[in-house]
């Protein structure tokens, strides 16, 4: 299989995989009477005027219309001032005169996935999205020792550590150690470990975690405690589908211990998080990115789990005191984020 033929492949998986986020999606701007509001006002909303008439926050709703949007159920409009949303021939089949209700079929609980996204969790901050599963969050507590999550978790790590192996290698140039935040069980490790003989990783996560797992292979320790406290040091330390879990004050926390955890002058940070670029619908993997983030603000605490813009990334990572950072891609949903102080 060619290199390009494969990437397009493995976007196309990402997407069959979240091919449900987009329904849930739909539903919920139908619960928020979005079609209805945009129809009644007979011309483009700012995101302002739509988040009043939705009794909507506006950082939840302008994710979820940057999905809607990618995926052409609503459009932009662009006077030249601010971002105005509109209706397109699509959206107004889904007003409450037309398919509104019909839809809302989908939102019942025998019918919505247990990581659906609601209007009351976009309005509440949530998480309100749990629907079955016992009503058991796979985030919290009771949810991180779950095989069904460490599985996925494990299956997610092995694939992505595998594309920075085989994209970019250079990560790895002159790092003799490596903590893994939120590693869990060392699954990224142990492919880091394989194709770098002379590496050593520390798989770093809350005790609970550690405790459960099963003994290391060689050239890998497992460390349990808090990231919010301290971070074993290292050449340099990965997050890894870490901090799309948190809000930015939480990050910018995380970071800095992360930062003390690292050589003064010659360490560095490796993030490995999806980046999204707001003005590039071409990158075969932008609807996958999407689709995280509406995973993130289904299932994080009022919403503040968010996959990330450049900008936002450059941010989060000046507040924590870095000096520099480069981004490079290794044809997946992920790239990786090098920052150094």
């Amino acid at each position: 299989m060619a290199v390009d033929e494969e990437v397009r492949a493995r976007a196309e998986a990402w997407s069959t995989a979240f091919s449900y986020i987009k329904s849930s999606a739909v539903v919920c701007a139908v619960e928020l009477a979005l079609p209805d509001i945009l129809e009644n006002n007979g011309g483009p909303m700012s995101l302002s005027q739509l988040s009043a008439a939705a009794n909507c926050p506006e950082e939840p709703l302008f994710r979820l219309m940057r999905f809607l949007i990618f995926h052409g159920i609503f459009k932009k409009a662009q006077p030249p001032s601010s971002l105005y949303y509109d209706q397109t021939p699509l959206s107004r089949f889904f007003t409450s005169d037309k398919l509104g209700d019909f839809l809302l079929l989908q939102s019942t609980p025998a019918t919505r996935s247990p990581t659906g996204l609601s209007a009351e969790a976009l309005r509440n901050g949530g998480p309100l999205y749990l629907r079955s599963i016992n009503d058991a969050n796979p985030w919290g507590p009771a949810g991180l020792g779950t095989k069904v999550f460490t599985d996925a978790m494990a299956a997610h790590a092995r694939d992505t550590t595998r594309m920075i192996v085989r994209n970019y290698p250079e990560a790895l140039d002159g790092v003799g150690s490596v903590v893994d935040v939120g590693g869990r069980h060392g699954m990224a490790l142990s492919e880091f470990v394989q194709a770098f003989p002379w590496l050593r990783g520390i798989s770093f996560d809350l005790p609970e975690v550690v405790a459960e797992a099963p003994p290391p292979q060689p050239r890998i320790e497992l460390f349990g405690g808090s990231m919010f406290e301290s971070v074993p040091k290292a050449d340099a330390v990965m997050l890894m589908s870490v901090l799309h879990d948190w809000g930015d004050q939480d990050c910018i926390e995380i970071l800095k211990k992360c930062k003390e955890a690292i050589p003064v002058g010659m360490g560095k940070v490796m993030i490995v998080e999806a980046i999204i670029d707001e003005d590039n619908n071409n990158d075969e993997f932008t609807g996958a990115r999407l689709s995280l983030d509406m995973i993130m603000l289904a299932v994080t605490e009022k919403g503040k789990g968010k996959e990330r813009t450049y900008r936002e990334w450059a941010y989060l990572l000046k507040e924590a005191g870095f000096s520099t950072f480069k981004v490079k891609s290794i044809d997946t949903v992920e790239s990786v984020i090098e920052a150094f102080p």
